[in-house]
């Protein structure tokens, strides 16, 4: 399938969602909400605020244990302290997801023009990210935990995936970092069982990564409609192989030790939760709706998906 241009889009291209829409059109859109909606967490939250007794850092019904006989025996303290490791760990996981995308942003725009709205609004989305990683990294530094990095083999996986992903394989990759933790933290900032300084964060993140969710979707949705078929079939094994990596890497082990648990018992029983499997299949399930619907979730593809856990 050759590639088509702007015009042959314009021109009634269409998918199963309907007719696809201008890029300039929705990026100008997207411009106009950023210069509107857009925050600077250094002045907009309280960093210095203590935080309050009692308080959670992350919904306990988010928090990998939550329901499992190793939750019951755990004292309130200590499923709290579960929830600041937690969020740290989802922090840091952020942040190597977001130093990824920004990469594949800058790849995406690297050869279109520079004056188009759809170039200014990507390279606005990493001015975006920039102020987000940082952000996370503040947090984490403020909640006193370590800094989570993701193991080595998915640090090297990254830098792979990120070198070799097609346009597509980028933007699915883009909303699967995205609208999983988007669902997550939807739930977080209007819970008045958080810490303020968490719901905050998760209050700015949801603002903007709805921008970001809904360039990436429009653009995903022309790039599987005008790619080449073998950059469409690349793109769905390499979505598939990325959802596993990010199951697994949305739990950092080490966040058991530190908070005094045996991390194989945990892991295991993490493992065999059926409240973990369907937090994880409902914050993934309006994703795997679209993509289900876009023609991503095919083949060995869907079976990687399943594989992840995050797909029924």
């Amino acid at each position: 399938m050759t590639t088509l241009t702007e015009a042959d889009a314009l021109d009634g291209l269409r998918d199963a969602l309907g007719a696809l829409k201008d890029r300039e059109q929705v990026a100008e859109r997207l411009l106009v909400s950023s210069a509107k909606h857009s925050f600077d967490p250094d002045k907009e939250l309280d960093w210095d605020a203590p935080f309050e007794e009692g308080k959670w850092f992350w919904p306990p019904e988010l928090v990998s244990l939550y329901g499992t006989p190793l939750w019951h025996r755990m004292s309130e303290e200590q499923r709290i302290d579960l929830s600041r490791h937690e969020a740290a760990a989802l922090a840091s996981l952020g942040i190597w997801f977001e130093l990824i995308l920004m990469q594949l942003l800058v790849r995406h725009i690297y050869d279109k023009p520079a004056t188009s709205a759809h170039v200014r609004y990507a390279l606005t989305e990493i001015e975006d990210e920039c102020r987000h990683s940082k952000m996370f990294a503040r947090v984490i530094t403020r909640g006193g935990t370590p800094y989570y990095p993701v193991s080595r083999a998915h640090q090297n996986l990254g830098r792979l995936f990120k070198t070799i992903s097609t346009t597509p394989g980028s933007f699915t990759a883009t909303l699967l970092g995205e609208e999983v933790l988007d669902w997550m933290q939807r739930l977080t900032f209007p819970d008045e069982r958080v810490q303020p300084l968490i719901r905050g964060v998760t209050r700015i993140h949801v603002v903007e990564e709805a921008r970001h969710v809904r360039y990436a979707r429009e653009e995903l949705r022309r790039q599987m409609v005008t790619a080449p078929k073998w950059s469409r079939e690349f793109t769905r094994v390499t979505s598939g192989e990325f959802a596993r990596v990010f199951s697994i890497a949305f739990i950092n082990p080490d966040v058991y030790t530190n908070v005094g648990l045996d991390k194989r018992e945990a892991l295991a029983q993490v493992k065999a939760s059926g409240h973990r499997r369907e937090v994880m299949q409902t914050g993934a399930g309006r994703l795997t709706e679209f993509l289900d619907e876009i023609g991503v979730l095919r083949g060995a593809g869907r079976r990687l998906w399943k594989a992840s856990g995050l797909l029924a």
